[in-house]
């Protein structure tokens, strides 16, 4: 076991490509950018698994123009979320803060333009994703959705909105700075202002890509190593998610010296369009039989900080493989055993299949650097990687061990525990709910 640890520790592999894909620069889904980080990570698994391939799929096309929120003579800097509809709308401003549920229940918000922070405070019970808040807008009749950075900097977020139904979502939405959509509330709220967004593009059938490539056995079961590929056209898409996509190129790497341990089927995939709704995940899983994957090991979030942490969803055995690999390698990995549906396990688990969700622990509220101008390859350090590569790898090895038993679980189960979780009611509101009732 020492030496494929001494070459982890010294490896060059996963770094190198991460420094590759900060250099494409705009790796937007359905994007000659993300096009380039699919061909780089596919060229980069060749050298270490077998059958790299891209397989690609078909995905709403969407291309940023310009965007522009006025109030009276000021001009406030803001730019468009990903598959906002290309419109003007022009209504009262309405700042609701944290944009909880309980906030648009209580505030008569139709017809206006509704301002929400991106973090929730630090006493509520759960996390309110970005479109979560945007349909509840979208439900209560707003003609435009404002998405507050919480993090200083002058740094507007992204991220999108739209359904798998309708994926060019249904009023504008743009990102302000906390520091401008500070201004814009102090000044403004209860005036009319006008929120204006351009497209360049919206095109319905654009093409994206799933990168493939595998190691070990032929069995009937596999282990998935998972990242998504694209990242935001607005940053050099470091931590989200060029790490991830970095981390399995060492994994890939460290496992090809360790290719005689593995006894399960081994396939990595880097997926594409995960910015976007889940897309690239959501294909592959629908292509799968559900009991031909024995377990989903994602990254997403991995190298911001030192140590690791999983969401584990319930599934026990995953909670006992993560602890005896922290065991044996005394590496701190925190399991969270709640459900996480907001990265490319998620389309595999919600059909009862075992999943991780990988990522760093830090001390940030919500995404920090993440989806903005800010998530450069400066924040990161190549220790952590390959730190976490050696965790990574035992840990697969540890999943991919024959007597290592994960049952799949039931779908309805999970289903249960989402509401207990209080997790349902926003994934029906953002059309994710998948089970019935």
């Amino acid at each position: 076991m020492s030496n494929w640890i001494g070459d982890t520790f010294v490896s060059e592999a996963g770094w190198s490509h991460l420094e590759r894909l900060v250099e494409i620069g705009d790796r937007m889904a359905a994007t000659d950018g993300e096009l380039a980080g699919a061909r780089a990570t596919r060229d980069a698994l060749a050298k270490y698994a077998h059958d790299a391939r891209l397989e690609e799929f078909t995905v709403q096309g969407w291309e940023r123009g310009e965007a522009d929120l006025r109030a009276a003579d000021a001009a406030f800097e803001c730019l468009a979320l990903p598959r906002s509809p290309g419109e003007t709308a022009t209504g009262e401003l309405v700042d609701l803060g944290h944009g909880l549920p309980e906030a648009f229940e209580e505030t008569d918000i139709e017809g206006k333009i509704v301002v929400c922070d991106t973090n929730v405070p630090s006493w509520y019970d759960r996390f309110i994703h970005r479109r979560e808040k945007y349909y509840y807008a979208v439900e209560e009749g707003a003609a435009a959705f404002v998405f507050r950075n919480h993090i200083e900097g002058c740094l507007a977020p992204t991220g999108s909105v739209g359904t798998e139904d309708r994926p060019i979502g249904d009023i504008p939405a743009v990102g302000i700075s906390k520091e401008a959509g500070a201004r814009l509330a102090r000044a403004h709220e209860g005036e009319q202002v006008t929120v204006d967004v351009e497209l360049a593009a919206a095109p319905p059938d654009a093409t994206s890509r799933n990168v493939h490539a595998e190691l070990g056995p032929e069995t009937d079961e596999r282990v998935l190593v998972t990242s998504h590929v694209d990242a935001h056209d607005i940053a050099e898409g470091a931590m989200d998610n060029g790490a991830g996509t970095a981390m399995v190129i060492e994994v890939a790497r460290a496992l090809a010296a360790r290719e005689d341990d593995l006894e399960t089927r081994v396939e990595f995939v880097a997926f594409g369009s995960e910015e976007v709704g889940l897309v690239g995940s959501s294909h592959l899983a629908a292509e799968r039989d559900p009991d031909s994957v024995r377990a989903v090991v994602n990254f997403d979030g991995v190298v911001r900080g030192r140590d690791l942490a999983a969401y584990t969803h319930g599934f026990d055995a995953l909670d006992d493989a993560l602890e005896a690999v922290s065991d044996r390698l005394k590496h701190s990995f925190t399991a969270n055993p709640h459900h996480g549906p907001h990265s490319d396990h998620w389309p595999f688990v919600e059909h009862g299949i075992p999943g991780y969700h990988v990522y760093s622990e830090t001390d940030d509220e919500g995404r920090g650097w993440g989806h903005t101008r800010a998530d450069t390859l400066d924040k990161l350090d190549i220790r952590d990687l390959r730190e976490q590569a050696v965790v990574l790898t035992e840990l697969v090895v540890e999943i991919a061990d024959e007597t290592t038993t994960i049952p799949h679980r039931d779908p309805q189960a999970i289903a249960a525990e989402l509401e207990e979780q209080d997790l349902a009611e926003g994934m029906k509101v953002t059309g994710d709910w998948p089970f019935n009732g």
